[in-house]
């Protein structure tokens, strides 16, 4: 009996510990950060063409001093919920080292408790990044690179503020133009070849001739 209260303990102490010491989770951070972008609410952006411009600062309802942790920012762009319906791969889950909502990094950058003042970011939409919805979140990581803090630029349903990117889609003019001119170039090679081959073989046929006689 004592054994196995002992081990039931033991059980006990390893799931506490294994909680305390677990991964981040969304829930459990302040949001302290007030975060916007430069898309309207319904902007369609066109990937590796448009820019994001991404402005972030201290809530001013922050105690002073309680961001003496902060040591970085991480800005990302996430995808709202209506780009997330049927595609795990983007599914949202409240432990950070599981979540896949935020995939694409636009910026870090350190932060300085001494600096009040708004500091913003511009990007350009990477071209790898697909058709959908999205919102910009910015982390706030300490020394030890766990997340403390964070802010975003929609409510916490990610319903509001949202913005559209749309994916390269269709071949670029270059990329037709070059391939019209290697098919063309191909073509001409062959005949060429088949040329070349062809007096080959009538010279071989020639030779051979003028050597019966």
């Amino acid at each position: 009996m004592a054994s196995n209260g002992f081990l039931l303990a033991a059980l006990f102490l390893s799931c506490f510990l294994g909680f305390s010491l677990g991964n981040i989770h969304l829930s459990s951070l302040p949001r302290t950060l007030e975060v916007t972008a430069s898309p309207k609410p319904g902007q369609v952006l066109k990937a590796g063409v448009d820019k994001i411009r991404v402005t972030w600062v201290l809530n001013g309802t922050v105690k002073a001093g309680s961001d003496s942790s902060y040591k970085n920012i991480k800005a990302k762009l996430c995808y709202a919920p209506v780009s997330q319906v049927d595609r795990a791969w983007r599914k949202t889950e409240d432990d950070l080292k599981k979540d896949k909502t935020c995939q694409f990094d636009i910026v870090e950058k350190p932060y300085n408790p001494a600096n009040k003042t708004a500091q913003s970011f511009e990007w350009t939409v990477e071209r790898d990044v697909p058709t959908g919805t999205f919102f910009v979140r910015a982390y706030v990581f300490n020394s030890a690179g766990q997340e403390v803090a964070y802010g975003q630029t929609t409510d916490d349903k990610k319903g509001t503020n949202l913005f559209q990117i749309e994916s390269i889609t269709g071949r670029h003019v270059s990329l037709d133009i070059a391939s019209v001119c290697f098919s063309a170039f191909s073509v001409v090679s062959l005949f060429g070849f088949f040329f070349i081959d062809k007096r080959k073989a009538k010279k071989a046929a020639a030779a051979a001739e003028a050597s019966g006689h």
